[in-house]
């Protein structure tokens, strides 16, 4: 397995920089006042694609060989790595194949066919994706581009925060969602290196809490199909993440699904900011846990803008 390390975060940065959005970090005083702390939010939801996943799906894509990109990639995921992988290779003119749950918000496949990617729909389990998965790859010979289990990935996501270092000086802390763990891993990737006195935090649902748990045994613990509104959040961590959070992570802070949507909502209100509900979990963990934040400045990393208008959570029917 191989590790990757801050040069690959540099090497990503430039290989993907004519790709992506430097995003903004965008600050609410009546947040901070709510909070107790100095909050810096950085947009990820006004990235490309409208989700941090283009970061490290364009590094991956753009790093393959010409003989590896003509074969296409492929990959599972239940929105944003997909679609984000479907706007890199639509970037290159390769192929691209996503396996994703039939329950996948229908934002999240029309913007994968969007993008030109082709959706072959599986079961919304663990189980299921991967012996779907299985199958396109056999058919397709495509190079696999996995959602965050991959030094390629985990390299791309760590410009997000090498960028919020530049952007906002003297930060204490900063949290990020954590499902698979791939932007808390490539946070964890940059920051020990360029700043390692700033705590990192990962925010997770209660009912999809398989990191948590999985932090306090010393041991992956996997969930086949939780179930919470923050449906980017459903996968557990795998191998290469594992190896970042155990070593880097300060602590996993989870949330309950009724402060998720109104974390969700207050952000919509007060900073009129188009997020989908698994980019509210940071906030739902700071809300919940103030005294830990109470005085500091942190970066709050806002994962993804995917959200189905039709469908918003504290919609009633």
């Amino acid at each position: 397995m191989y590790i990757p390390t801050f040069q690959d975060v540099l090497d990503a940065h430039e290989r993907i920089r004519p790709y992506i959005h430097r995003t903004p970090v965008l600050t609410s005083s009546y947040l901070n006042e709510v909070t107790g702390a100095e909050l810096f939010f950085k947009c990820e939801n006004f990235q490309k694609a409208a989700a941090f996943k283009a970061r490290g799906a364009s590094n991956a894509v753009f790093g393959l060989t010409e003989e590896q990109a003509a074969k296409g990639v492929a990959t599972h995921s239940s929105g944003n790595h997909g679609l984000s992988l479907s706007y890199a290779a639509g970037r290159r003119g390769i192929p691209c194949t996503v396996v994703m749950p039939r329950t996948a918000p229908q934002a999240k496949k029309d913007a994968v066919k969007g993008y030109g990617g082709r959706v072959v729909e599986c079961e919304p389990s663990t189980s299921s994706r991967e012996a779907v998965f299985a199958e396109v790859v056999a058919e397709t010979g495509a190079e696999f581009v996995h959602p965050y289990n991959d030094p390629r990935v985990i390299a791309g996501q760590g410009t997000c925060s090498r960028e919020l270092n530049e952007q906002v000086e003297g930060l204490d802390a900063v949290i990020a969602p954590i499902g698979g763990g791939g932007m808390i891993s490539g946070t964890c990737l940059t920051l020990s290196n360029v700043n390692p006195g700033v705590k990192i935090y990962a925010a997770e649902p209660q009912q999809a809490d398989d990191a948590a748990r999985s932090f306090r045994a010393g041991h992956i613990i996997a969930d086949d199909a939780p179930e919470t509104v923050a449906d980017g959040l459903k996968v557990p961590l795998k191998e290469l993440t594992w190896h970042f959070v155990q070593k880097h992570v300060t602590d996993i802070l989870t949330t309950e699904e009724d402060e998720i949507v109104e974390a969700m909502r207050t952000i919509w209100k007060r900073m009129k900011i188009v997020m989908e509900p698994s980019s509210a979990v940071p906030l739902a963990a700071i809300l919940r846990n103030k005294d830990v934040f109470k005085g500091k400045r942190v970066g709050v990393v806002i994962t993804g803008g995917n959200v189905d208008l039709d469908k918003l959570p504290w919609m009633k029917g």
